[in-house]
């Protein structure tokens, strides 16, 4: 008798769901809670996420019928690999010097460098000679990031190629000639706009015959770095890179030519899949833009993307978690595809690298390749339901605001008038107020703490703060690359720096479970600012906690109780106290109306914010 065991399909037995009846299910299991308001996650991009998707949500998009390698690469340039160049940056200040760093990272795993040669005034020949030094230029990718550097850097390189017989065909890397870039950091161009591209032109030029060589750099990287959403440095970035086809081809450079001598630059932020979906519907986006242009190989229309970790979410307090953020960023960028990537040091944010951060940086992206072996699956999130979708909404998004930029004459124009600088700013104040009021996490600053971390010695205010780097001869306002931590940091700085630290006492009363869950909430909002905080198992009376409280000296004592225990315990405590310290109730009950009629002012909660509560307290205190 045959077996028909392989024969069965799992769970045929199951009839199938439609996705009226999940819903259907789903609202009455929320029991008259809104769905939308309950489930919907709305983000800051504008994209409304669905707390499920299925099969059928697929149908409608276009994109999902191409294969990797095929127009418009939405699932990646790749066909028989997902292998990436693994970058690391590297200080060229001093040729010799950062030539022996080179050549010993290059034993480490790294097969991509990227020298900041610093716009040194003068790139001389010896210059080059030292820096490339033992170098096999075949066996790497190899990266210029100063703008300065690039002619003089394509003269030695071609000259180099040709002296010493090298195939042009398996030279690979770039020159970050990038004056979009310029403008939009400090306010202007470095000379004449005009004068400019006809740079810009020449360099592409020079490097003609090196097809694997690109001379334009395109720096979405800076936008992340500034607080953008997604959406917008995905669209800023596709303006700034129609603007260069754009004034360049009406310079008498052909197309081919042209999008083959570009590559991007892109931050990656710790919004896993989103940022899996952005780098998807890039190459989906850009290569329709290079298409409008008609070029006659559409494989120039593969967009090439370096990714770096972003500096945005880099913390000073508890600066390992941003191993953490690192490790995350390089897993979306890696799945998504990226060329090339380079994961920021961990201590970037207020130290130059070290040789055991160069490691773990390294080693982030060396463990992703040969122990998790994210370089052997191409495009990996094809096909998942959410991807996908993901995916398609980022390149509307996205694409509506290109247009926008577009109708205002081009990102230049667009720049010029104060457009992005409007909707950047926009999107920062609006993740700023998310860190401010824990919408969006930053672990070990704005949530859970280190209490015992102490920096006030070793880190000064200036080290934290961005600056402008603003021209005196700006023809508009620059952006300017900031950390989302800044605030904080500078808020429990601050607080480390005054002579006399807070004490904040917690005088846990009445029910059980509510005091030790506001205890909690109290003693990591308090310790953001770095303040002392004491905890208690609980206190039988008002009278006994304000004793304590007045025993351990206590700037600061915060109720911590249910909400209909506070009705009599948080104003006895306040009648009790008097001024002899800041009387604070954990929570935001229905009788707040009442309480702060008998003279109670402070409340903290979930919707407070963080940074103007506690620089109220220290206001109060007397810290400056």
């Amino acid at each position: 008798m045959a077996d028909k065991t392989n024969q069965t399909k799992l769970f045929e037995e199951f009839p199938p769901i439609s996705s009226k009846e999940w819903r259907d299910k789903i609202i009455a299991d929320l029991k008259g809670a809104d769905f939308d308001k309950k489930l919907v996650w709305n983000t800051i991009e504008g994209i409304n996420v669905q707390p499920y998707y299925r099969a059928e949500d697929l149908e409608n998009l276009k994109h999902i019928k191409y294969l990797p390698g095929e127009f418009p690469y939405v699932r990646g340039n790749k066909v028989k690999s997902n292998c990436w160049y693994i970058r690391q940056n590297i200080d060229a200040t001093d040729a010799v010097i950062a030539n022996k760093k080179a050549l010993d990272v290059l034993m480490k795993g790294v097969d991509s460098l990227g020298f900041e040669t610093c716009c040194k005034s003068e790139f001389t020949k010896e210059y080059f000679e030292a820096l490339l030094n033992d170098i096999s230029i075949t066996d790497i990718e190899l990266n210029i990031t100063d703008a300065t550097a690039a002619h003089p850097f394509v003269d030695f390189l071609t000259k180099k190629i040709e002296k010493e017989g090298i195939d042009k065909n398996q030279v690979e890397g770039s020159v970050g000639f990038d004056p979009l870039a310029h403008l939009t950091l400090n306010g202007n161009f470095c000379k004449a706009q005009s004068e400019v591209f006809d740079t810009a032109k020449e360099l592409i030029e020079k490097a003609k015959d090196l097809p694997k060589f690109r001379t334009i750099g395109v720096n979405g990287e800076m936008f992340s770095n500034a607080g953008a959403t997604i959406v917008q440095e995905l669209a800023f970035a596709l303006a700034m890179g129609n603007q260069y086809l754009n004034l360049l081809t009406e310079k008498g450079l052909d197309i081919d030519t042209l999008a083959q001598n570009i590559k991007f630059n892109f931050g990656v932020s710790s919004n896993y899949f989103m940022e899996i979906a952005k780098f998807r519907a890039a190459r989906m986006l850009w290569a329709k833009i290079v298409e409008a242009y008609q070029p006659k190989n559409l494989e120039v229309a593969k967009m090439n993307i370096h990714a770096a970790t972003t500096k945005f979410n880099q913390t000073v307090y508890d600066p390992y978690v941003n191993m953490l953020r690192g490790t995350t960023e390089s897993m979306s960028a890696t799945i998504a595809g990226v060329d090339s990537l380079s994961v920021t040091p961990f201590n970037a944010a207020f130290e130059n690298s070290t040789e055991f951060s160069d490691r773990i940086a390294r080693n982030t992206q060396i463990v992703l390749k040969e122990e998790s072996y994210f370089d052997k699956i191409i495009d990996p999130a094809g096909g998942s339901y959410y991807i996908e979708n993901l995916t398609n909404s980022i390149a509307e998004h996205a694409w509506k605001l290109f247009q926008d930029i577009e109708s205002k004459g081009g990102y230049v124009e667009a720049f010029k008038a104060g457009f992005i600088q409007d909707k950047l700013t926009e999107s920062a104040n609006k993740r700023n107020i998310n860190i401010a009021t824990r919408k969006e996490i930053l672990l070990g600053t704005n949530q859970y703490p280190n209490a015992l971390e102490k920096l006030g010695d070793k880190i000064k205010d200036e080290a934290i703060i961005s600056k402008s780097t603003k021209r005196d001869d700006a023809i508009a306002e620059p952006i300017t690359p900031f950390r989302g931590a800044e605030q904080m940091e500078l808020l429990r700085l601050k607080t480390e720096n005054a002579k006399i630290k807070p004490k904040v006492f917690l005088l846990t009363i009445g029910d059980l479970t509510m005091r030790k869950a506001r205890a909690g909430f109290a003693s990591g909002f308090f310790a953001c600012a770095g303040f002392d905080v004491i905890d208690n198992l609980g206190f039988k009376s008002v009278e006994e906690g304000v004793k304590a409280a007045m025993d351990q000296k206590a700037n600061i004592v915060v109720v911590c109780s249910s909400d209909d225990e506070y009705t009599e315990t948080a104003p006895a405590v306040l009648k009790q106290l008097g001024d002899k310290a800041i009387t604070v109730v954990a929570g935001y009950p229905k009788t707040v109306d009442e309480l702060k009629a008998q003279g109670i002012k402070h409340f903290i909660h979930m919707k407070s914010n963080l940074i103007e509560t506690l620089q109220g307290f220290q206001v109060e205190l007397g810290i400056k």
